[in-house]
């Protein structure tokens, strides 16, 4: 049975479906159209080899018209749907979905993550998050977050880089980064399971933001005691477990200081929960080279949500 087109964009579109209010909607689609249509463009020209001949509008029309492609794109990276389902509402090819997926994706998670109190302005990069926060006197949290993926090929290299230490299976980290109130400031440094928290510290260049910008504060967890160490003004961790001939005053007064810091820092675990609860972040199941883009792709749509607090 095949669903008539408008039928399916007024059911696709709920917020149910996209993760997203129907209002944000209209104003993503609003905001990828230009990139979209340039990429189209640069696109079809390198094909051709000229430029077009044709009037503006002329030759065959998309099955899948714009807004679609985003629904559709929304839909599957909400609930990680097979590609042919949605080809069944829609009345297209698996392959014209594949397709639309693989077009709004890069733009996606090229967005960035929205400021919070200010509108149109978003943070790409480490160093945006760094400047803001000095800027704006916030103090951010650090975590890492880790999602099961699928195991690589055996005998291919590299094999045993995606296995994690703590899960004992096959993961991909990222570093997350919020302010104190839990909102998604900055994801990414992605990288396979086996890579400690300090190592993409190091490899991100944090550290050296962390010199660049003395007046930023943070708070990691243990993962990030290096880090702590060598920033003690600036980056806090959770005090060390005493020995184990330890009085029972130190235990107490460390367990007290560990339930303090963690107490301020459970914002950035509710973030990577707001984040988890969109499917592909719970156990992607997709090909590992476009987990990146997916994981920013989600948070870049969940920090819409959140800079609104």
């Amino acid at each position: 049975m095949v669903v008539k087109r408008s039928l399916a964009r007024t059911a696709l579109s709920h917020r149910i479906c996209t993760g997203i209010s129907r209002r944000r909607l209209g104003a993503l689609i609003a905001e990828l159209a230009s990139p979209w249509m340039a990429r189209e463009e640069s696109r079809l020209g390198e094909r051709r080899g000229h430029e077009c001949l044709r009037a503006e509008g002329g030759g065959p029309s998309h099955q899948l018209v714009f807004t679609d492609r985003v629904i559709a794109t929304l839909v599957i990276l909400r609930f990680h749907l097979p590609h042919a389902a949605l080809a069944v509402f829609y009345g297209v090819d698996r392959s014209t979905v594949t397709r639309a997926v693989h077009e709004i994706r890069p733009l996606l998670a090229a967005r960035g993550f929205a400021v919070p109190g200010e509108v149109g302005l978003r943070l790409h990069t480490l160093a945006d998050v760094f400047a803001y926060a000095t800027a704006k006197g916030v103090e951010l949290c650090l975590d890492g977050t880790e999602v099961r993926v699928r195991r690589p090929k055996a005998g291919s290299p590299g094999r045993r880089a995606f296995v994690s230490g703590k899960m004992r299976q096959n993961t991909k980290k990222a570093t997350v980064i919020t302010d104190g109130q839990g909102r998604t400031l900055w994801t990414g440094a992605v990288r396979p399971g086996r890579m400690h928290d300090q190592t993409a510290v190091k490899t991100e260049g944090i550290e050296a933001l962390f010199e660049q910008y003395p007046q930023v504060k943070a708070k990691v967890d243990a993962g990030y005691r290096g880090l702590a160490k060598r920033f003690p003004g600036q980056v806090q961790a959770p005090p060390k477990k005493p020995a184990k001939d330890a009085s029972a005053e130190e235990v107490t007064a460390w367990e007290a200081a560990r339930k303090k810091q963690s107490s301020e820092r459970i914002c950035v675990e509710h973030a990577n929960a707001e984040h988890k609860q969109w499917r592909p972040l719970q156990r992607y199941l997709g090909r590992r080279e476009y987990y990146t883009e997916t994981h920013l792709a989600i948070a870049g749509l969940v920090s819409d949500r959140t800079a609104e607090r």
